[in-house]
């Protein structure tokens, strides 16, 4: 068995909390390859601190990696923090472009990849100018992990998602991090006997984030290197109790007849974007012994609201308002709107001791717009830097895309703002059309729009598409719609959509 450096007391650091694991014969990873118990997890992620002793120096700084999710990525993340060279994994599926702009304000000298992706991580070491490790199957030890931090020291490091720019790092401190998962284990009824599987990428918050709590209140984790129906039947056999997805896999799963295979779920969690209450009438079919719950935060906290199982119960009873709202501030999170508007809308601050990348005045300004209601529901209205102003007047994008989806000619729909010479902005609507939008006009989109919109919100350029571009949070990419409009001439008249 692993000998460890453990806290005294209550744990009250993340890699504390991890000691449960050590000797524990109980399933802790559970992949395509096989289960590994809580003892031979600690043991290989000791075999990674050995590995990372040998390609460092210095601990302390953030180890750059390209990683899906797989037991040898979480050994690592496990080895990082215990031994002060905290992991912080990058989406492998970006460019060498991108890749350098997160690696390069790192100070570690080193790259580390896993085997699938020595081809762009060769790029972009030499880009940086960083050495190439590769990370193979780690070996077990009994080297000792410290697992008493100090409380401000990195568990590890995660990017935020760049919707709006350039992805920021942001260090998990161990004394916040355990907050967290007192605080998702209590949404979630997670616990030891709990099974968690998670559809998001590694690098995400979505992913090792919330792996980072199931497995810190001793749950298993069920790996998903990359989402596919297949994958999702093989994880459905491992009889996970709580799944995390987007919407858009919701809806994809129910499509294809797949979501209801795992009876064992206890609790469907979801997040990125709302739910349609058409999508949450069929998945509660589809699983009726799964709770359905929604979190809102981003990658410097969450969760800050909750959209509870009970608020998902009067939804699908009538009041289905909510599913336009991310819900009520989750336990100990402080919500308010900073300079509202005349409609009540502003910025979202919050503050918890949950929260990573706060101001010296201890709020969160998420860079989110939004307003809370009556009863304290918070609706976003779209990322302060996405806000529209046409003459004067205040857009916001998630509004107009929520009334353009009601379209029945509509599968999807995004907006931006354009510069105009006479009202400084307008918006530019980007449609994906369904088969019963096959020959509508933008004349008869637009009507269908000014019904339910003011006029100044209403769009005044279509573009069509076979896909809005989403990251793999299924969040807009609206830097990448811009770009779409660079690259084409919008000067055209009025069009229909296109046939097939």
């Amino acid at each position: 068995m692993i000998t460890t450096v453990t806290p005294t007391g209550p744990p009250s650091k993340w890699s504390g909390m991890l000691s449960r694991l050590c000797g524990s014969s109980q399933p802790a990873v559970i992949s395509a390859q096989g289960i590994w118990s809580g003892d031979e997890l600690m043991r290989r992620a000791a075999g990674c601190a050995d590995w990372l002793d040998t390609i460092l120096h210095d601990g302390g700084s953030a180890v750059p990696a390209l990683l899906t999710s797989n037991p040898s990525a979480l050994a690592l993340v496990i080895a990082g923090s215990g031994s002060r060279h905290p992991i912080a994994p990058l989406g492998p599926r970006l460019t060498a472009r991108e890749l350098t702009a997160c690696i390069e304000p790192l100070e570690c000298p080193v790259l580390v990849t896993e085997p699938e992706f020595v081809d762009v991580a060769s790029e972009v070491a030499a880009r940086t100018g960083r050495r190439l490790e590769i990370l193979a199957g780690p070996t077990s030890s009994q080297r000792s992990l410290d697992l008493d931090p100090p409380n401000e020291s990195a568990a590890f490091v995660l990017h935020t998602s760049g919707t709006t720019g350039m992805p920021k790092a942001v260090a998990y401190r161990q004394d916040r991090l355990a907050h967290r998962v007192g605080v998702n284990a209590a949404v979630l009824s997670l616990g030891p006997e709990s099974v968690y599987a998670s559809a998001s990428p590694f690098h995400h918050i979505a992913g090792l984030g919330n792996q980072a709590v199931a497995l810190a209140v001793g749950a298993a984790v069920v790996t998903m290197p990359r989402f596919s129906i297949d994958e999702w039947s093989r994880m459905a056999a491992a009889a996970p109790t709580h799944v995390l997805l987007v919407p858009t896999v919701i809806e994809m799963l129910l499509d294809a007849g797949v979501l209801g295979e795992v009876p064992s779920l206890r609790v469907l969690q979801y997040g990125a974007s709302p739910i349609q209450p058409a999508t949450l009438r069929r998945a509660v079919q589809a699983l009726p012994a799964a709770q359905p719950v929604q979190m809102f935060g981003q990658t410097e906290g969450s969760p800050i609201t909750c959209l509870t199982s009970a608020d998902h119960a009067l939804a699908l009873s009538g009041d289905v308002e909510l599913l336009g709202s991310v819900g009520r501030a989750a336990p100990g999170v402080e919500v308010r709107i900073d300079q509202p508007d005349e409609a009540g809308i502003g910025e979202v601050f919050a503050r918890a001791p949950h929260f990573f990348g706060t101001g010296a005045d201890g709020w969160l300004r998420t860079g989110d717009l939004g307003y809370l209601d009556r009863r304290h529901y918070l609706f976003l209205a779209g990322r302060s830097a996405d806000m529209i102003i046409r003459g004067g007047e205040n857009v916001y994008p998630i509004e107009v895309e929520e009334v353009l989806r009601q379209s029945p000619a509509v599968d999807d729909a995004a907006v931006v703002g354009v510069p105009d010479v006479k009202w400084g902005e307008v918006v530019q609507a980007f449609i994906v059309p369904n088969s019963e939008g096959i020959g509508l006009s933008e004349a008869e989109l637009r009507r269908f729009a000014r019904e339910r919109l003011a006029g100044f919100k209403v769009p005044s350029l279509w573009t069509f598409l076979d896909e809005i571009p989403r990251n793999s949070s299924g969040k807009v990419m609206r830097r990448s719609l811009r770009t779409h409009l660079a690259s084409t001439d919008q000067s055209q008249p009025d069009r229909t959509f296109p046939g097939p």
